[in-house]
């Protein structure tokens, strides 16, 4: 592994909760933490890493989020660990670049180096252009991915602007070459989501889930996280009764315990090997409500991550019972398949033989039940049908 250390400013635990008089199953005992110059942690058998980054040059009307990683792990490290074996490293705050340029190039490398070897970055922001750094870190892996975001708005912007928090997704979409193959959006609100950015994500065969076609059924999140390989989280999709640190919060958004129970899907996602949380500004938090429910969100992600069932299924996988649909007109058949282990459902897409081998990793699609009882009735499931187009 490359030594990423240089990135790197050790955490000054004395501004922060007094680790040692924390109790030994507290998160701040149980983590390897850089916290002085000699002690950067080694990442052997090391599973997640957490990441701070304390940039917010690009943000529009939110400066003052670059400050958050700090408030998030006061609190992260008082939360006590579950009855399963942490490995965790956090490794400090990425020393801010001469400009954004030079953090994004940080944080890229940081993140290609952590996805090569196996380790889930963990990044607490500073504002959400970050997330295009995130999407950079998988530029050299030789796959397209597919990435998550739980946001109450889209950030497309201008594509001709300089990048910003309100328009890193049209960078990513437009960067070339291209490796994202498909961007799904968790709880965009339509009253502030102008119709020709829904009416793009519908040409572009992307996913858009309004925050009332999941808020009354929030396991329905689980096979749209599941098949992320990145997934960015920012802070306003949250009502602001739950998380008012952000000046754009709406007095609607998910609660508390549903990002929480997001947090848990994406931990146990097996193929997730990113995850940014972005957009907490301690200047308008109410007695640190935001960042405790950030640290609780990480809680439930690593619970997730080691709930994880390594249970996609392959040919050689006797874990899962398949299922097959022919549709009404006998023009098209489904493939279902059931894991024993974790009772989840995926569907098989038609893969064209003349297709790029990069994409073939898609042909799997996680779904839910509903689904299967969809094509059962006759009707072909929508993200079976826009994966069937872009894969076409």
């Amino acid at each position: 592994m490359s030594d990423i250390s240089h990135f790197f400013q050790p955490i000054n635990t004395h501004d922060l909760i007094n680790v040692s008089q924390l109790k030994e199953k507290q998160f701040g005992q149980i983590f390897s933490i850089f916290s002085s110059q000699e002690n950067f942690p080694t990442l052997e058998n090391i599973d997640l890493a957490i990441i701070g980054v304390c940039e917010d040059r690009n943000s529009e009307k939110n400066i003052g989020c670059g400050l958050a990683p700090d408030t998030v792990r006061n609190y992260l490290y008082q939360l006590y660990g579950g009855s399963y074996s942490l490995r965790v490293a956090d490794l400090g705050n990425i020393i801010a670049g001469h400009s954004s340029d030079d953090t994004y190039f940080a944080l890229q490398t940081v993140v290609d180096n952590l996805i090569r070897n196996n380790i889930v970055p963990i990044i607490i922001g500073g504002s959400q252009d970050l997330s295009y750094a995130q999407f950079l870190g998988y530029k050299n892996l030789e796959q397209t991915i597919n990435i998550v975001s739980i946001d109450s708005v889209f950030d497309l912007g201008n594509p001709e602007e300089n990048i910003s928090n309100t328009s890193y997704l049209g960078k990513i979409i437009l960067y070339q070459p291209n490796f994202l193959f498909n961007y799904s959006n968790i709880g965009y609100q339509s009253y502030l989501v102008d119709q020709n950015s829904v009416e793009m994500m519908t040409k572009l065969y992307f996913d858009a889930y309004r925050l009332g076609e999941v808020r009354d059924k929030i396991e329905e999140t689980e096979p749209i996280i599941r098949q992320a390989d990145m997934l960015t989280f920012d802070i306003k999709a949250i009502k602001h009764a739950d998380a008012p640190a952000n000046p754009y919060a709406s007095p609607n958004g998910f609660y508390a315990e549903e990002a929480c129970q997001m947090m848990r899907y994406a931990g146990m996602n097996d193929k997730l090997s990113s995850l940014g949380i972005y957009e907490i500004n301690p200047e308008f938090d109410e007695h640190g409500k935001t960042s405790h429910l950030a640290a609780q969100m990480i809680w439930c992600f690593m619970d997730g991550y080691y709930q994880r069932k390594n249970d996609f299924p392959s040919k050689n996988n006797v874990n899962y019972l398949q299922f097959h649909v022919v549709m009404q007109d006998e023009k098209q058949e489904i493939n279902f398949y059931k894991s024993k282990k974790s009772d989840r459902w995926w569907m098989e897409i038609p893969y064209p033989p003349h297709k790029d081998s990069k994409f073939e990793r898609h042909t799997l699609m996680p779904c839910s039940y509903k689904d299967y009882e969809l094509a059962l009735s006759g009707e072909i499931p929508d993200r079976w049908w826009k994966t069937y187009l872009k894969l076409s």
